[in-house]
């Protein structure tokens, strides 16, 4: 008989690869939903541009946790712990996409800068020669 709370949860993580990936994210789902696949702590199911990802789908959440649609983001902790922020999924790739692009437009400036860097040095030493 299949484990269908395991299928469920197959299903979940895979989704949410897939649309990572719809929007030029990488990502993977770790094989059998632990991270030791990847070599990461088992509770790990999925990577996202890097980020560990525990995929936690239910029937229903608790009221108290989800936003109002007014609001963007739910910020609870318990007591003396953490800070915690919930927010939809689409929200969260949408800000990790705006971090990989950001970082990649810096690595291309830094990319830019060296070449820059050489062609300046090539022109003083050709201005060396020139000059008496």
């Amino acid at each position: 008989m299949p484990n269908r709370s395991k299928q469920k949860g197959t299903r979940y993580e895979s989704e949410l690869v897939k649309q990572a990936e719809a929007i030029g994210l990488e990502a993977k789902r770790a094989w059998g939903s632990n991270g030791e696949a990847f070599g990461l702590h088992s509770e790990v199911d999925c990577l996202v541009d890097g980020w560990k990802i525990q995929a936690k789908r239910r029937a229903k959440l608790p009221a108290y946790l989800k936003p109002h649609k007014e609001v963007d983001v739910t910020v609870f902790r318990e007591d003396r712990g953490p800070s915690r922020v919930m927010l939809l999924w689409h929200d969260w790739l949408g800000l990790i996409l705006a971090l990989a692009l950001a970082d990649a437009r810096h690595r291309e400036d830094e990319a830019r800068h060296r070449e820059d860097q050489l062609e300046i040095k090539r022109l003083q030493e050709k201005l060396r020669e020139l000059l008496p």
